[in-house]
């Protein structure tokens, strides 16, 4: 379970930044997370609601999460389709010519700060 260190990471991201903006109460925090990003949504949830109450500016801070879905674009066909659905083999037309547009994103999207 890779999560906890997730959230360490991301907590002492956070630390960072309230602390270079005097801060001193992180209600929530949120992040963009995609759907292939390799992080277990309600293990990252668990992993942060035990953490953060070990810090001193986020003791209540929620954790808000945006899911972002995968979508695969195809070379050949040039279309769109959904990454878990199909996998790497275009659904239109089956060429592997196709690479990820979205959906591993592990991104801070917002700080809520008081």
């Amino acid at each position: 379970m890779h999560e906890l260190g997730v959230v360490f990471s991301i907590i002492k991201t956070v630390e960072q930044v309230a602390e270079e903006n005097h801060v001193s109460n992180v209600p929530s925090v949120t992040l963009e997370l995609g759907e292939v990003s390799t992080v277990v949504p309600d293990l990252l949830t668990d992993c942060w609601d035990w953490a953060v109450k070990r810090t001193q500016v986020m003791k209540e801070a929620r954790l808000e999460i945006i899911r972002i879905p995968a979508i695969t674009f195809c070379e050949d066909c040039r279309q769109e389709y959904p990454t878990v659905a199909h996998g790497k083999i275009c659904p239109h037309c089956g060429s592997g010519k196709t690479y990820l547009l979205q959906g591993n994103e592990f991104t801070i999207k917002q700080i809520t700060a008081e």
